[in-house]
């Protein structure tokens, strides 16, 4: 028994022994091969070097092309999502769409101020605020200067979340009565009044003197409207003066965590109710920003692609140096395969050295985008640049990827050559 278990312990002993030096000798074989794949590839540095850069300026396409992308499709959505994402648009006039928008014409009935009223009262509505725009002249102390005006109701900086400085915005008067009161954006406040309080103040906005109830907060452009020259007046007064009808649009917001398509539903029916049919349309700006989103996401991935043909190019330029290596080293493949190298080892070493310089140039090409990229940035502050690293990663697995099957065909070669003719070559 005690025998047994001695040789069933030297038994287990020796398979230990022969695990360990199954490991060492793998971990071996691995060594020799990063080190037989980094002295081929340091054998013709030039050669490397330049096949690399290749590689390496398909990288900092992808990345900087994507970086220019990515950052324009965030700055869009954030101009728009400053106001707020639970909002929706109502214009007047049916947009239907046969091949081609028709747009917002032929409106069967004005939007009115009872309509945005009427609207109020719609399920998950918090505001329903009108809203007339036009351009008009104010005049303060002999100073003058040609604004944009938006007639407004009082709920206006609310709807769009926007804070008023110094002062109230517009008092909740009576919608077709309103008093004759006016808020200045921050630039228009600074021309005609420069360092002095405004508020109090009397000004003249187009033909009628009005009474300065408060200053906007500096919003700055935005998509290249400046919203701090702006005045704002009562949607009624602004009406009389454009001599306009209709509304050019009521802003809805609505609570956030509310359905959408429920929302639309109670907007709908109760303007359709007042107007006798759908000469509407209604814009929510999360659908908008959906297809904002969808035609950015496209765009950044069009530029990728045509980044991406550098990567080609790249890979066209690793075949030609494998192809070259193999009939410059017929001998030494001859002479690897004489002291017991098999194919599979041949065609690795070559893919080897295939991954590796495409793997190389690609690192290279992600910190020389990325570089380039920064600069940018630094250079040009008002150029959304934002590098996706998604990309980045997945342009490094592309790169390293184009080098394998470029690999693939020399490698095959020289797994294929006949040991005794490859050392005749010699």
């Amino acid at each position: 028994m005690d025998s047994r278990k001695t040789l069933d312990s030297r038994i287990r002993g020796n398979d230990g022994c022969f695990a360990v030096r199954r490991a060492e000798s793998d971990l071996m074989i691995t060594r020799d091969f990063i080190a037989f794949t980094l002295a081929s590839l340091k054998a013709h540095r030039l050669r490397t070097a330049l096949t690399a850069l290749g590689i390496a300026v398909g990288i900092a396409s992808v990345i900087l092309l994507t970086s220019i992308g990515e950052g324009l499709h965030r700055f869009v959505i954030a101009e728009f999502t400053q106001f707020g994402t639970n909002i929706i648009g109502v214009a007047p006039g049916r947009i239907q769409t046969h091949g081609a928008s028709l747009g917002a014409v032929n409106t069967v009935r004005p939007l009115s101020i009872d309509d945005a009223i009427a609207l109020r009262k719609a399920p998950y509505v918090q505001v329903a605020d009108p809203l007339v725009q036009g351009n008009a002249e104010v005049v303060h102390a002999g100073k003058s200067r040609r604004v944009t005006l938006y007639g407004t109701g009082p709920d206006f900086s609310k709807a769009l979340s926007m804070r008023v400085a110094s002062g109230d915005y517009l008092p909740p008067d009576d919608p077709h009565a309103a008093r004759a009161f006016v808020v200045l954006g921050s630039k228009v406040a600074f021309e005609l009044f420069g360092t002095d309080n405004p508020l109090g103040s009397r000004i003249r906005v187009g033909s009628e003197r009005y009474r300065v109830v408060g200053v906007m907060e500096s919003k700055g452009q935005i998509l290249g409207f400046d919203l701090d020259d702006t005045v704002f007046i009562p949607v009624a007064r602004a009406l009389d003066m454009f001599n306009r009808e209709s509304l050019m649009e009521i802003h809805v917001t609505y609570e956030p965590t509310a359905p959408l398509a429920e929302v639309e539903e109670g907007l709908r029916r109760i303007l359709v109710a007042r107007h006798g049919a759908e000469d509407f349309t209604l814009t929510p700006q999360q659908k908008m920003l959906e297809v904002f989103g969808t035609v950015l996401d496209a765009i950044t991935f069009a530029v990728a692609a045509i980044g991406g043909i550098s990567l080609v190019v790249g890979g066209v330029g690793i075949l030609t140096i494998l192809t070259i290596g193999v009939a410059e080293r017929t001998s030494e493949i001859g002479l690897l395969r004489a002291i017991g190298a098999t194919q599979r080892s041949i065609m690795l070493l070559f893919l080897g050295e295939a991954a590796l310089l495409s793997a190389i140039g690609g690192a290279a090409g992600l910190l020389l985008g990325w570089s380039i990229a920064v600069l940018l940035e630094l250079t040009f502050p008002a150029l959304p640049v934002h590098t996706p690293w998604m990309y980045a990663v997945l342009a490094e697995l592309v790169a390293v990827g184009v080098g394998l099957a470029a690999g693939v065909m020399p490698a095959r070669h020289a797994a294929g050559l006949d040991p005794l003719e490859a050392l005749r070559s010699e």
